[in-house]
């Protein structure tokens, strides 16, 4: 009796270890496919819906980045749209204790409160993208609308009614260049928060345009 009993006890023991085993080997198999299924899950989509051009994903999120897609049109964009704002920021600058109309002065703060914060928007996507600031155009003086060092000058030995009268013809023919360019990139960017700011240049630009034309009419 005593025998039968060590021999029960010495079976069941194993059945015992080998179905520990069993749930053991199961169990790692489970979770080693649910890994695999969970990792292939992951990957899939992403190999699948990686932008055309991947460093465009590549900077962390926030207002100034411009996630997605992005091609060579969206990247001259901000490369030409820089140096013009910066102008553009120059020449309102020179308002300063020089500028009489009040309507010119409204205008050239709406200049100064859209145009610096584009700036760093565009700068933002630059690194974001891994292009730099600049491609070769130089001053940007040869872009449309760019006013030359000499329009600067003349610009600034101005005052009262007769800089007003110089900052309006030099702004529209200034806005009218940035119009331009933007609705190239509407046309051929990829990217939609570029194409986003495009719309909003050629919106806010093409406005200001006509009120400084509508200036320029009673000075």
């Amino acid at each position: 009796m005593h025998a039968f009993t060590h021999r029960t006890t010495r079976k069941l023991a194993l059945v015992g270890a080998l179905a520990g085993a069993g749930l053991l080997l199961t169990a790692c198999g489970s979770g080693d496919g649910t890994s695999g299924t969970d990792h292939g899950g992951t990957s899939a989509p992403s190999s699948a819906t990686a932008p055309v051009a991947p460093s465009a994903s590549a900077p962390a999120a926030g207002a100034d980045s411009a996630p997605g897609d992005f091609n060579d049109a969206d990247v001259m964009f901000a490369q030409m749209m820089i140096p013009h704002h910066e102008q553009a920021l120059e020449m309102a600058r020179l308002a300063d204790g020089r500028a009489e109309d009040p309507e010119v002065k409204k205008l050239v703060a709406a200049i100064e409160r859209a145009q610096d914060p584009e700036i760093r928007k565009m700068r933002a996507w630059l690194k974001g993208w891994g292009k730099p600031e600049s491609a070769g155009h130089g001053s940007g003086h040869g872009m449309s609308g760019m006013m030359s060092d000499q329009d600067m000058k003349d610009l600034a030995a101005t005052e009262g009614k007769a800089f007003d009268r110089k900052f309006a013809e030099l702004m529209v023919a200034h806005h009218e260049g940035a119009v331009a360019m933007a609705k190239d990139e509407q046309k051929g960017g990829a990217n939609a928060t570029a194409r986003k700011l495009a719309d909003d240049v050629v919106r806010t630009q093409s406005a200001e345009v006509d009120q400084l034309r509508k200036i320029l009419d009673r000075l």
